[in-house]
């Protein structure tokens, strides 16, 4: 066991404890599999991440990220916060105009400006869920099947079974049945618009997230899940190119989610970072 740098990081607020936190562990060389795992259990947060050297040149670190129950490809707010550990922990990106992370699903780019870190949403696939799933999981959510406007699979390196409702307050009434969603075995995810607020500087969607499978039956801010709606509900013209998503209201939170399509078709997903913690871990 070694002490390694560590930082914990609030994404998605520029207020500290209102947005959602992953834990980071620099210096991770040396962990194996089983290492990494326990430490994430044992943080019991929804993502921790670990920052290691990169294994393609062109990358300026390669990341590994775990839940409590296991590792996953890619993930939103773990790749905004441990940038931004990096960086404050002293990391110099190859290139001037972003940074580039190594993960399971590949290259992702990782925005800086003025304000705040985005990063760019990775390939996404898509389909169309089974009736009889799409019956079992508004079961299990206490959710009228009028109230559903479209349901998708989407998957850009984290597979979510998603929901579109009619209204963001649909979206904030829902009281899950989280065993019964534990027995679905898949994360979901569930928006509902707030027309109203398009175009303004308040948020024009309302998102939240379950994984109790995973152990985790309400994340507070997301997002590869926020990245997989913005490609959907943006190409499907239910959203504009640029607005503000809103989650982690029913948890205390006050997640906001940038949310931006370039001209080149490109999606970037941004939020605020804050460190909480920093010091160093034992592993």
């Amino acid at each position: 066991m070694q002490q390694r740098r560590f930082h914990q990081v609030d994404v998605f607020s520029a207020i500290p404890y209102m947005g959602n936190p992953v834990a980071v562990v620099l210096d991770a060389q040396g962990l194996d599999d089983s290492q990494m795992q326990g430490f994430a259990r044992w943080t019991h947060l929804s993502e921790t991440t670990f920052v290691l050297p990169p294994t393609d040149a062109q990358a300026d670190y390669r990341l590994r990220i775990f839940t409590p129950a296991g590792e996953l490809q890619f993930a939103g707010h773990p790749t905004l916060g441990s940038c931004h550990a990096w960086l404050v922990a002293g990391g110099a990106p190859k290139s001037a105009e972003f940074v580039l992370q190594q993960c399971g699903a590949g290259l992702v780019r990782v925005r800086r400006d003025a304000q705040r870190l985005a990063f760019g949403a990775p390939p996404m696939q898509r389909s169309v869920p089974d009736r009889t799933l799409l019956a079992e999981l508004s079961t299990a959510l206490g959710l009228p099947t009028e109230q559903v406007r479209s349901a998708q699979w989407l998957d850009n390196g984290t597979r979510w079974l998603c929901l579109l409702l009619n209204t963001a307050q649909s979206v904030l009434r829902l009281n899950p049945d989280f065993s019964a969603l534990k027995a679905l075995g898949h994360k979901v995810g569930v928006a509902g618009l707030q027309p109203a607020a398009v175009g303004s500087d308040a948020p024009a969607l309302a998102v939240r997230a379950f994984a109790p499978h995973m152990g985790i039956d309400e994340d507070p801010v997301t997002g590869s899940l926020n990245a997989s709606l913005a490609q959907w509900l943006i190409a499907d013209g239910v959203m504009p190119a640029h607005y503000l998503a809103a989650q982690g209201e029913r948890l205390q939170r006050a997640g906001r989610v940038f949310v931006e399509r370039d001209t080149a078709g490109q999606v970037w997903v941004g939020g605020d970072t804050v460190s909480c913690i920093t010091g160093s871990v034992c592993i």
